[in-house]
Parts: structure tokens; C-alpha cells; sequence
């Protein structure tokens, strides 16, 4: 596996802390739940998606674009932007499409078209959560494409949580559903590998150089 010798190769400049970490939590990551961002325009909205998303176990966002650039702030991340692989995508339809070509449930986080409420909410499959603009909510497209829609219960006069707040409650909410399910939700043996060489990267200062150089003398 190409993966795993690159990642036996880069191990050796890595501390043993880091390398300690990287083991210990890279079993443990998953893609089966994906959180989909419709151009999020607030920059400590996108560092806090990130944030809970990895603490939640799951290293990947897909962050659809239009007038907006995805860009967390760093100083809210504390460091999980090093784990957390963001794809960029068009603020599009065709880009959902995509997504669920890669076989993913789509699951719009919106009120309307008789949502499921969360603690009712089954995951049997892989499922991609879009989440809406900070203003608009998911658009109405997307809306009509989903597959189904979930809800958070409200108890207050506000009826709806912050985007950031929302995916927060949302990740942690399915990794406990998860947790209990029996399903086997974690990544494939090749796509911890892969992920394992990028964590490795980011976690050193000249990462993409030492990487390049490898690849380069191991063709």
C-alpha cells in the first residue's frame, strides 16, 4: 500500500508525541457522517464547524463556494484545521449530486418538507448534512433534491441555532448514534493510511517539501 510506506517514511521525522497521536486517534476517524457547508460567509462560524467536527471523530467538510471563501479563523480551531481535510466544491447543485454519487445519503439540517427530528433521526448509511447559509438556511433547491430532512428540537422562542451551534449539535448527537449502532463507520483501511500521510504533513513545518522529495525519488 503506497500509503502506508509513505507514512513509514515520514513517521521518522515526526516527534514521538505527535506520532503517538496520529496512531492513536487515526482508527478512530470516519467520513459516515459528511457535513456539507453552503457558503458560509462567518469566519469563526467556519473555525467552529471545524472545530466540532473534529472533536466528533469525523476529518472531513466538504465547503460549497460562491461569494464566499471558506476560511476558519485560527484562533478558534485550536489546531483542528491540522486535522481536518476541507474539499471545495461550487455552491451548486451538480456538487450535491456529486456527493451523493460518492454514496452518500443527502440529508438537508432544515425544518421544512416534515423533518425528522434529531433524537428520532435512524442512521443505517453513509450521510451527508448540509448545512445552509448563516442568513437564507439551505436553499431551496438542495431542499428539493435532500433525501430527507432533519430538525433540531427547539424549546424557546428562537427557532433556530446558529450554523456553527447546529453542526456542533448535530455531529456529536450521530456520533453517539454510531456509537450504539454496531454499523462499522470508520474508514477503510487505505483511507486511514491516506489520511495518516496527511496528518503527518501538516504536522511539519517543511510537510509538503519532505513529501514532494519522496514522491519524487519514489516514483
Amino acid at each position: 500500500m503506497k500509503n502506508q510506506e509513505i507514512f513509514h517514511y515520514l513517521e521518522k521525522f515526526l516527534t514521538e508525541e505527535r506520532l503517538q497521536k496520529i496512531n492513536f486517534f487515526a482508527p478512530e476517524s470516519s467520513d459516515f457522517v459528511l457535513p456539507v457547508m453552503e457558503d458560509i460567509f462567518q469566519f469563526r462560524n467556519a473555525a467552529a464547524i471545524v472545530r466540532s467536527v473534529e472533536a466528533c471523530g469525523f476529518h472531513k467538510i466538504v465547503a460549497m463556494e460562491s461569494e464566499n471563501v471558506f476560511n476558519p479563523n485560527l484562533r478558534v480551531t485550536k489546531g483542528a484545521e491540522t486535522w481536518v481535510e476541507v474539499e471545495k466544491l461550487p455552491h451548486s447543485l451538480d456538487s450535491i449530486k456529486k456527493i451523493k454519487n460518492r454514496g452518500y445519503k443527502i440529508v438537508a439540517v432544515s425544518p421544512e418538507k416534515n423533518a425528522t427530528l434529531l433524537p428520532d433521526f435512524s442512521i443505517s448509511e453513509p450521510v451527508a448534512l448540509v448545512f445552509g447559509t448563516e442568513k437564507e438556511g439551505v436553499t431551496e433547491e438542495i431542499l428539493d433534491f435532500s433525501d430527507e430532512t432533519l430538525a433540531i428540537p427547539m424549546y424557546g422562542f428562537t427557532r433556530s441555532f446558529n450554523v456553527s451551534v447546529a453542526a456542533s449539535i448535530c455531529m456529536y448527537e450521530l456520533k453517539q448514534k454510531l456509537l450504539k449502532s454496531g454499523i462499522d463507520y470508520k474508514l477503510s483501511e487505505e483511507k486511514m493510511w491516506q489520511m495518516k500521510v496527511r496528518w503527518a504533513v501538516n504536522s511539519l513545518a517543511s510537510g509538503e517539501q519532505i513529501l514532494a522529495k519522496y514522491l519524487k525519488e519514489n516514483p
